[in-house]
């Protein structure tokens, strides 16, 4: 079964440029079973020129029905959200998260001092280590300050726009910061998202010391999302990580209904 749980359509995600048929028919063409459309929600973004703030979730819900309807039976669309966390909207995140009708919580550190990565000059003149440290003591309060998410994406992301190719976001480069993450998201059962759009874009894949230690400390659930804003990225990466994350003794990923986590065998 082959899953892809980080994607947005430009119906409510500003940033992208994917109509749900183009979604659907992508999906299908790429042999997906389960689809998780993950709109970007962004409370209090501090950037007011930025186009993604947030969106009614309930007419979400409304269009996420007639959504489901284009499917055929062997396409299943989960409905999510990706919330965008800074640290004093921990506790109404909590609160738009428990919204009724969302399947898949995802929790997202787009910020790096304040201003998104896409968008951040600061960030790039720091050092590689003092850059991920930073970012991911931030991702570590994330998941320790919010309760209601199922889903950490991509803790890569403080590298995704790094415009030195030969710089990586490593586990030797922040032991604690990552120690402390993983604890969290462990002690709360959360998964560990491992996002392709990165290491694609970066022609990499993840240190795998930081799956290794993950693992080491109890963690076990994975999910995969390719983060697609365009039909060409949808799915496209998913066979080949599969394969990495097999390579590593990882032999399950998850994928969550009204934030049940199911799991199903990676797919080869």
């Amino acid at each position: 079964m082959r899953t892809d749980l980080h994607n947005h359509t430009c119906h409510f995600s500003p940033d992208a440029k994917m109509t749900i048929e183009k979604l659907i028919s992508t999906a299908l063409k790429r042999h997906l079973d389960i689809v998780a459309i993950t709109e970007h929600f962004e409370y209090d973004n501090p950037d007011p020129t930025d186009p993604i703030q947030t969106f009614d979730l309930d007419e979400y819900s409304e269009t996420f029905r007639k959504w489901r309807k284009l499917c055929p039976p062997r396409l299943q669309l989960l409905q999510g959200v990706e919330f965008g966390y800074q640290t004093h909207t921990a506790s109404a995140i909590d609160q738009f998260a428990l919204h009724k009708d969302l399947d898949i919580v995802i929790l997202s550190n787009h910020l790096f001092r304040g201003v998104d990565l896409f968008f951040s000059k600061e960030a790039y003149f720091l050092s590689s280590i003092d850059r991920n440290r930073e970012y991911m003591a931030t991702m570590a309060e994330m998941a320790e300050k919010v309760d209601h998410f199922d889903v950490a994406a991509h803790f890569d992301y403080v590298n995704k726009f790094n415009p030195n190719p030969d710089d990586e976001i490593l586990y030797q480069h922040c032991p604690k910061e990552f120690d402390r993450f993983f604890e969290a998201l462990i002690s709360k059962e959360k998964a560990l998202e491992i996002n392709t759009a990165t290491p694609v874009k970066r022609h990499s894949k993840p240190d795998p010391e930081i799956l290794k230690r993950y693992m080491q400390m109890g963690g076990k659930l994975f999910t995969l999302g390719s983060d697609a804003h365009i039909p060409q990225n949808l799915g496209t990466a998913i066979p080949d990580f599969s394969l990495y994350l097999q390579s590593l003794g990882i032999k399950e990923v998850c994928y969550f209904k009204r934030h049940r986590i199911y799991t199903v065998p990676l797919d080869e």
